[in-house]
């Protein structure tokens, strides 16, 4: 038993028992909390009951508990919210989110470890990882998870000189309570998780609840290429700087063309970062950079860590070159405008899309069809897509999987079609995988197997 019990004579009813809710209540426990679980799923309740944890259907009877610690993928207000949920609120309790714990737990250890929360539709979790490789690089103790993985409260407890780099959805901003981040950055706002929010007002407001609690010393660091995220600098307590892939930022951290600059000159040239390809990648530097720069580091070590940052599995991933074409792993592409952000990245490329589209389906990215060699469309929804390339007239083949896509795809960048083969859906991968991990690991392997390559993955 831990020594070390913060929360000893507090009870939690924990619920959502998956990879995160089951750690965070085991956490919880061994720190002092009086812990009741509880899951929809009987294996996810037999989970609980043989790590010895009390089993007990929260929403059952009256709501006694001190707090519900609900999953964050669980509702508990729209689309329709847990019986967990409803009870704890009829009973007057807080609905919160696993990193609340952590930032009390920490507290609660005397260490002053900055916490750096990043949210945004898109790119917080190549941030949030390159934000802790900058730190590790320079030195520095530094945990990252929360959304990215690990659960937050699975994470070390840092002394003083520490610092979390914690991705942040939406679902978690919404449920925390007195947790303050030192550092806040929001990236960029696009719609996303609207049946959750029910509108673009209400999304918006739980991603601003990056900036709750924070104070005149803290650091909100604010993405300026779209206006929804623009528009938060009015009313914050916290110092205000502004990012931008796209030009200059009076005051901020920018990228001009393929240089992170700020106003003092150049931070480095992003073509010796080769992870980080693309306008939206300047912007996440950016994001990193003016953190890691405010948490102490100098403008060499940034550029170090930029340099040698070796990016995320499935996120604009090269995974490998074949007769002198480079096959790039974008699984996580799984909307229209994750997607765009890749295909902006390269000027012509063959472009392996396609499962479950989601509700516009591809015709936001009309606008790169011209980048388009050639595309080869897999899953469910293949035929949809089809059609919206066919009316720009765009060269396309249904492959059906990619088993089919991976070959075909190479064949026509060798026949001279582009130096790129690019793997970004726009859509979703329940129809064929289990998740964007297995289609982006179906396609590495795909890509390893293909004949004569050299030595595999690169």
């Amino acid at each position: 038993m831990s020594t070390f019990r913060p929360f000893s004579g507090e009870s939690v009813a924990v619920v959502g028992l998956g990879k995160a809710g089951l750690p965070a209540a085991q956490r919880l426990a061994d720190w002092g909390a009086e812990v009741t679980c509880w899951d929809d799923r009987p294996e996810g309740r037999a989970a609980a009951e043989a790590a010895g944890l009390r089993v007990e259907d929260p929403a059952a009877g009256r709501f006694r508990w001190d707090a519900l610690l609900l999953s964050p993928g669980i509702p508990h207000i729209l689309p329709r919210a847990h019986p967990a949920a409803e009870a704890a609120r009829a009973a007057g309790r807080p609905i919160l989110c696993d990193a609340e714990y952590l930032w009390r737990a920490v507290r609660a250890a005397g260490s002053g470890a900055r916490f750096a929360g990043i949210t945004g539709t898109n790119g917080k979790s190549t941030t949030t990882a390159l934000l802790h490789h900058l730190l590790r690089a320079a030195g520095r103790a530094a945990e990252a998870g929360g959304n990215l993985g690990p659960a937050a409260l699975s994470l070390n407890i840092l002394d003083t000189d520490g610092v979390y780099a914690l991705e942040m959805s939406s679902y978690m901003l919404e449920r925390i309570q007195g947790m303050r981040f030192n550092h806040a950055v929001m990236l960029n706002l696009s719609p996303d998780h609207l049946d959750r929010h029910g509108d673009m007002e209400g999304y918006r407001a739980a991603k601003a609840g990056i900036f709750r609690n924070q104070r005149p010393e803290d650091l909100a660091v604010l993405g300026m290429d779209d206006a929804w995220t623009a528009g938060m600098a009015a009313g914050l307590a916290a110092r205000v700087l502004p990012i931008s892939g796209e030009g200059p930022q009076s005051g901020g951290i920018w990228g001009e063309g393929r240089l992170l600059r700020d106003e003092a000159g150049p931070i480095l040239d992003l073509a010796e970062a080769p992870a980080l390809p693309g306008s939206h990648n300047a912007q996440n530097a950016a994001a990193a950079a003016a953190s890691a720069l405010d948490l102490g580091l100098t403008r060499a070590e940034v550029a170090a860590g930029l340099r040698s940052y070796p990016g995320l599995p499935h996120r604009q991933e090269r995974v490998g070159e074949w007769q002198g074409i480079a096959f790039v792993n974008d699984s996580k592409g799984t909307n229209a405008d994750s997607t765009a952000r890749a295909l902006a990245s390269y000027p012509r490329l063959v472009w392996i899309a396609g499962g479950t589209a989601k509700e516009g389906g591809i015709e936001s990215l009309v606008p790169f069809f011209p980048r388009v060699a050639e595309a080869l469309l897999i899953g469910r929804d293949a035929p949809i897509l089809a059609a919206t390339l066919a009316a720009h007239g765009v060269k396309h083949r249904i492959a059906g999987t990619l088993e089919e896509a991976v070959p075909a795809a190479a064949e026509a960048a060798r026949a001279g079609a582009a130096p790129v083969v690019l793997l970004s859906p726009a859509c979703a991968s329940w129809d064929q995988f289990t998740g964007f991990e297995q289609r982006g690991a179906r396609f590495r392997a795909l890509v390893a197997a293909l004949p004569g390559m050299q030595g595999g993955a690169a």
